[in-house]
């Protein structure tokens, strides 16, 4: 149970951010996407890989720690991608 919902969150997440960058420019897709990454799939993906590895290894400390070096991790692979996306030139079709 303790897994079911930052799953169920994750998911949304990700089919709503799908939702928001359909069809859109690319700079779009990199700012939905590194702003999805950065404030959900970061907390929520840490805390699952944080808790599955305190049951395998059974250390708590140690869960707590693998958490915290997996959000710096995914946090700044979205800041990079939303940083690409503000940064990102328009191109223009003629």
């Amino acid at each position: 149970m303790v897994f079911a919902v930052p799953i169920g969150v994750i998911l949304a997440t990700v089919f709503f951010a799908h939702f928001l960058s359909a069809g859109k420019s690319v700079k779009r897709k990199y700012v939905v996407w590194g702003t999805t990454v950065l404030f959900v799939i970061a907390p929520f993906l840490s805390f699952l890989i944080g808790i599955i590895f305190a049951n395998i290894v059974g250390d708590g400390f140690a869960g707590g720690m693998m958490m915290a070096v997996c959000f710096a991790v995914i946090f700044l692979i979205g800041l990079v991608v939303l940083l690409m996306g503000i940064v990102k030139k328009q191109v223009r079709s003629e």
